[in-house]
């Protein structure tokens, strides 16, 4: 990437989960977000000098991470199925990694980041609407509590 001049597009990517049973569709999905971190503040009053405050950081929050794509069945995809599990059996099975790699134009790895214990939060469905031919998306809201960026 250090040799490209140019600035990143962003709609080449893949999304891959450390999950026994992940399928090749597995890895495509429409959009990704939440792919951030922030830090919370403690404000501290000098002591002293009463003319101004310390503010210092406390503790790190991520996410969550919202991955959007067309419905798939639990037989089809892998993630479906873990997915079920939690939603319908309340089986919440935490995965040691996500990861949302970046593509260039001949498919290999620009970068990519790490997203860690990643359990479901929450799953949509988009509107059913006889009006619209559309393709129904599901959208995937996960938890996690840590983010690394690797290049």
């Amino acid at each position: 990437m250090a040799d490209n001049p140019y600035q990143t597009v962003n709609f080449h990517f893949s999304v891959s989960f450390a999950l026994a049973g992940a399928k090749t569709v597995d890895v495509k999905f429409q959009s990704v977000t939440g792919l951030d971190g922030t830090v919370d503040i403690e404000t501290i009053k000098e002591g002293g000098e009463n003319h101004y405050e310390h503010v210092v950081p406390t503790r790190r929050k991520y996410g969550p991470l919202v991955l959007k794509r067309g419905l798939l069945s639990p037989a089809l995809s892998g993630v479906t199925k873990w997915l079920q599990k939690a939603f319908d059996d309340g089986n919440f099975e935490t995965l040691k990694t996500v990861q949302v790699t970046l593509l260039d134009e001949e498919h290999q790895p620009l970068m990519h980041w790490v997203v860690n214990n990643v359990w479901p939060r929450s799953w949509k469905l988009g509107e059913l609407n006889a009006e619209r031919g559309e393709i129904l998306i599901e959208t995937l809201e996960l938890n996690y509590n840590k983010l690394l960026f690797n290049h």
